[in-house]
């Protein structure tokens, strides 16, 4: 079967008239880019305080919007159509994802530029925006392949938001639980220290090691994404 674009496409104007329909997921978008001008008038200029508005962003947008709209699908019987429709898994995950993505980079891009965060090296940190981007909205398919409905995604997304945007404040407690030390592998620390880094003067060569790993988590995510998918074809 070969790689069809105007399937993907398809797909994708499926999700964007599903998702101009759901107001409650549609304010979504806009919390990050509040927070992120506020944070731009208090004059906040941390780099913590900048990666929490964009890790909010990332965790409500990618991984949210993304979890919604194939909850939906399922809420509404119709992922079980499309599982068994010409399109591929690819094509399928591509067109499913590809609204989220453009989503998660207009509101990074806006929050970015809401709370006047200058990096001095956008290249790099582009780089690391891009990999976590795509990470999250492969969380973001899991959780909505697990979920039944709009609403269970909603509930669920809580403690994803928990973990993923204050899991920093758990750094103090490595050195007293070693066994923590795992979370200084987490994607949002990584590109947290990636930021820190550059601050400093760090380039691409000196960042690589936190963008492999970003990467590390790109792979593994969507790797489960897909496991999961096809087996609830087979289940359903």
């Amino acid at each position: 079967m070969t790689f069809s674009a105007r399937r993907i496409f398809a797909i994708l104007q499926k999700d964007y008239k599903d998702l101009s329909r759901n107001l409650y997921v549609t304010t979504t978008l806009f919390m990050p880019l509040l927070m992120a001008a506020l944070f731009g008038r208090m004059g906040m200029g941390t780099i913590s305080s900048y990666y929490i508005v964009i890790n909010m962003g990332f965790i409500l947008v990618a991984t949210y919007v993304q979890s919604a709209l194939i909850a939906e699908e399922k809420e509404k019987n119709t992922l079980r159509g499309l599982m068994l429709s010409p399109a591929s898994t690819m094509e399928i995950f591509c067109g499913k994802s590809l609204l989220s993505f453009i989503a998660t980079a207009v509101v990074v891009t806006g929050s970015i530029l809401l709370s006047n965060y200058n990096p001095r090296n956008m290249a790099v940190i582009a780089i690391a925006l891009l990999l976590s981007a795509v990470f999250y909205v492969g969380l973001g398919t899991l959780i909505g392949l697990f979920t039944k409905s709009v609403m269970e995604a909603s509930v669920v997304i809580v403690p994803v938001m928990l973990i993923f945007t204050s899991g920093s404040l758990l750094i103090p407690l490595i050195e007293k639980y070693p066994v923590l030390a795992v979370v200084e592998y987490m994607p949002n620390l990584q590109l947290l220290e990636l930021a820190d880094r550059v601050e400093t003067g760090a380039g691409l060569g000196d960042t690589l090691l936190h963008l492999l790993v970003i990467l590390a988590w790109v792979l593994v995510i969507h790797a489960v994404a897909a496991y999961v998918y096809k087996k609830r074809m087979v289940d359903e």
